[in-house]
């Protein structure tokens, strides 16, 4: 524990002339005492060990063999790609999984908690508000892809950007954007959209009137209305989380909105016979439909936006600062995503030839060429000196 205090109170340690098992035992000192996520990096087999110790282990394809990339999470040929990848995947991915988890969290929240409100109504029995074969698609079907294609292609800034400020990074050392209090706020957010979605539904319907006088509200017109609602809400949210659109981005979000009413479209429809049939076709062609729709999406997107831009103003951090930035430079440069040298102190220069005298790829040019090159290595008893190495000279004498 000794040498983990010291160690915690240094900038860097160097382990000189340690065991691979020793190199492990380092590792998993640090892992099991302190709050980290540790990595291990190494290019030979006697690096093995304490890659497998760590969290994450890397692996450099050298001239040691490969022991060290197969026993590896990632790997690449050079050291240098390691800024690469924690400063701007590894970024990327921590912010992606947050993304994930907080959205996951809030679009479930808000299904599962209209049905609490809905037991009120109905003295707390068995009875769903949500038609079974909606409950059992929600998740894989209507809303499982446009958080996919967010957690996949999300990203907040730029690789040139998250190079060029490495504090970019700190963020996922601190754990800020997923912790104990954004689950609170997703599991609150959760609670106010469910709770908006059943009362305004119940409250458009209650009192509205059929055009041959009858009620308008029953179970499967407040099921259809909540759940239209539902993953219009849940899927615009997703939406508004989205900082780097694509393609795909496009395809996935809108898609979701539409794929909802082709399949309520065909479920519900004659063919079938489901017992919600007619309700798609029955609701559609109101007026209170969709204009309920309008408003309670509306309604609750626009507090949504309201809290995102005071917190930009207020409490912004670098990454809003860097974007904003980014944004006025595009609209200076017309619409067109500018391309930034990032400042490392790094080189990336590329050699033709390069004489090696260490094992991986990653090793800098050392005195491979001095070595074998033979000029300092005496040949017998009547070895020349030159004038030009006075000293060789001084201690042949």
């Amino acid at each position: 524990m000794l040498l983990l205090e010291v160690g915690c109170m240094c900038k860097a340690v160097i382990c000189c002339r340690v065991t691979p098992l020793q190199k492990a035992q380092v590792v998993d000192l640090v892992k099991n005492h302190k709050s980290s996520i540790t990595l291990a990096i190494g290019d030979g087999a006697n690096d093995v060990s304490m890659i497998k110790t760590a969290h994450i282990g890397v692996g450099i394809s050298g001239q040691e063999g490969m022991q060290a990339v197969l026993s590896s999470d990632f790997s690449f040929a050079q050291f240098r790609f390691l800024e690469r990848l924690l400063l701007v995947h590894g970024r990327w991915s921590y912010l992606r999984m947050c993304k994930f988890l907080g959205y996951f969290f809030y679009k479930n929240f808000s299904f599962t908690l209209t049905h609490f409100w809905f037991a009120w109504f109905i003295g707390f029995s068995a009875q769903t508000v949500f038609d079974a074969a909606f409950i059992a698609i929600y998740n894989v079907v209507y809303t499982s892809a446009p958080i996919v294609m967010l957690g996949v292609f999300d990203q907040d800034v730029n690789d040139e950007y998250s190079l060029e400020f490495p504090k970019l990074y700190t963020p996922g050392l601190t754990a800020m954007f997923f912790n104990k209090k954004i689950f609170a706020l997703s599991l609150l957010e959760g609670i106010l959209t469910s709770c908006g979605i059943f009362f305004f539904s119940y409250g458009c319907l209650i009192d509205g009137i059929e055009h041959d006088g009858k009620d308008m509200v029953s179970l499967e017109t407040l099921s259809f209305m909540s759940s239209s609602i539902l993953i219009a809400v849940v899927t615009l949210r997703c939406a508004l989380d989205t900082n780097y659109w694509t393609p795909f981005s496009h395809v996935f979000i809108w898609g979701s909105l539409a794929i909802f009413y082709i399949v309520h479209g065909i479920l519900y429809s004659d063919v079938f016979g489901y017992e919600y049939v007619g309700s798609l076709r029955h609701m559609g062609g109101t007026a209170v439909y969709w204009l309920g729709l309008l408003l309670c999406v509306v309604g609750i997107l626009v507090i949504v936006v309201s809290i995102k831009l005071a917190r930009l103003l207020l409490n912004s951090n670098l990454s809003d600062k860097l974007r904003h930035k980014a944004s006025i430079q595009r609209a200076k440069a017309g619409g067109k995503a500018l391309t930034l040298r990032p400042k490392t102190s790094i080189r990336r220069e590329f050699r033709t030839q390069s004489i090696r005298s260490g094992y991986a790829f990653a090793h800098e040019e050392g005195f491979g060429e001095l070595i074998t090159s033979g000029r300092y290595i005496r040949r017998g008893d009547n070895a020349q000196v030159t004038n030009q190495e006075p000293n060789a000279a001084a201690v042949n004498a």
